[in-house]
């Protein structure tokens, strides 16, 4: 959310971004919000007014009772009660015009960094830097369903039976071989210094609404009938709402936090649901990081925020690529935001496993996340979340990547020690 005093003083700004990011149908808001802010705000100044004449005329009564001129008194009263009723009046219109103004200021898109280009949808994203070598072996390689059903490790007609398409049951090796990839991942990011947490899976709605737009929400949260809570869809939404309402210090930033959790996510939109494979589904698990630091800082955090993805993929030899996410492509909130793909030797194309992001002040600004200065001063902070892994995905670039033309998988040095030692998975 943006800050009311940029849209006051550089409306025109707030709408060049605007179409940058092809919103042209948001213009309407900016000029409904500086309209609405003007009300607001005249309102409010004539309740200031009546609030401190009632207050001037209410000590008048006691001193015209005292004088016993009680008539007097009883006009001083009256006049009371008239400011009274005007001032509930206009209490109302203040209330009323504040929370028009927040519900179309939660809609206008953050600011974006200068460095970000402009493109209408994730087409015209741009590919940054690539890492390791792509490799096509000269066998063909399965789609990672086969691939997973040659080891007994991944039953889907028994997942549709349960629960639909979008679910599955992993087995034996392959699922030791997931819950492997995130225990390596929980340990790697500690070991860069990450605190690690496990967070509560369902948040609040204010929460939601406060780390994602709107329209994120209504593509991606299962909501809990009946009551005021939510399925989370990353654990960044956990981890950022942490620290709704408050204040920290700034000697105790930056705070850095990697974060494990199952994800729930409805997938509505145009990539749909998977009928067999374990790409786009509606239940996967994650590791996550999250950053809160002071905003000079965030740009050098989100440097070493995707850093560390690629770190953790090239450790386990899988090749990678950064892509930078285009005007078009990212969600309201971000300020930018870059892809990181890994690389498929049977499509012979990378695919996305993974997503930096830098939002800025938006997050705080809605959750009243703060940072107290040495001066005493308060400010907003910066948020920041990547993803560190997010099996089973990943686990079609690892078996991709890692299959031998017997049909065996290697197992890379970094995982042995979480698959007792094995190095490698034969049929």
């Amino acid at each position: 959310m943006l800050d009311i005093k940029l849209v006051r003083t550089n409306p025109e700004l707030v709408k060049e971004n605007i179409k940058k990011k092809f919103q042209d149908e948001k213009l309407v808001l900016v000029d409904e919000v500086l309209d609405l802010d003007t009300k607001f705000r005249a309102a409010k100044t004539k309740c200031d007014e009546l609030r401190n004449k009632r207050k001037v005329m209410s000590k008048q009564i006691g001193g015209l009772m005292a004088k016993g001129q009680k008539d007097e008194a009883e006009k001083v009263k009256a006049e009371v009660t008239a400011i009274g009723e005007e001032l509930e009046a206009l209490e109302k219109d203040e209330t009323v015009f504040e929370a028009q103004i927040r519900e179309r200021m939660l809609v206008i898109p953050n600011i974006i960094d200068d460095s970000v280009p402009i493109g209408k949808d994730d087409s015209e994203n741009v590919e940054i830097e690539r890492f390791g070598e792509p490799v096509v072996p000269d066998f063909e390689v399965p789609y990672h369903v086969d691939i997973m059903e040659s080891f007994d490790g991944i039953d889907l007609d028994a997942a549709r039976r349960t629960s639909g398409n979008g679910f599955y049951y992993l087995k034996g090796d392959i699922a030791r071989l997931h819950s492997a990839i995130l225990s390596y991942a929980r340990d790697f990011m500690i070991d860069r210094g990450f605190t690690y947490y496990v967070p509560p899976f369902m948040i609040r709605s204010d929460v939601v609404t406060g780390v994602m737009s709107f329209a994120e929400m209504e593509n991606m949260m299962y909501k809990i009938e009946g009551e005021d809570l939510y399925l989370i869809g990353t654990s960044e939404h956990s981890m950022i709402g942490k620290f709704i309402d408050t204040i920290t210090p700034e000697s105790e930033l930056p705070k850095t936090l990697t974060s494990y959790s199952p994800c729930f996510r409805k997938e509505v939109g145009a990539h749909g649901i998977e009928e067999r494979g374990v790409y786009r589904i509606h239940q996967f698990e994650k590791q996550e990081m999250i950053v809160v630091c002071k905003p000079e800082d965030s740009m050098k955090w989100y440097d070493k925020l995707w850093q560390n993805s690629v770190d953790f993929f090239r450790s386990l030899d899988i090749p990678v690529r950064t892509l930078e996410c285009c005007s078009g492509d990212l969600a309201d909130l971000k300020v930018k935001s870059c892809d990181v793909e890994a690389w498929s030797p049977r499509q012979k194309k990378y695919f996305e496993v993974g997503s930096c992001s830098n939002l800025g002040d938006a997050q705080a600004r809605r959750l009243a996340i703060r940072i107290k200065g040495e001066d005493g001063q308060k400010y907003f902070a910066h948020t920041l979340n990547n993803t560190v892994v997010a099996p089973p995905r990943m686990l079609i670039a690892f078996l991709e990547n890692n299959l031998q033309a017997d049909g065996s998988v290697v197992i890379p040095q970094p995982l042995r020690m979480y698959m007792g030692g094995k190095d490698k998975l034969s049929k």
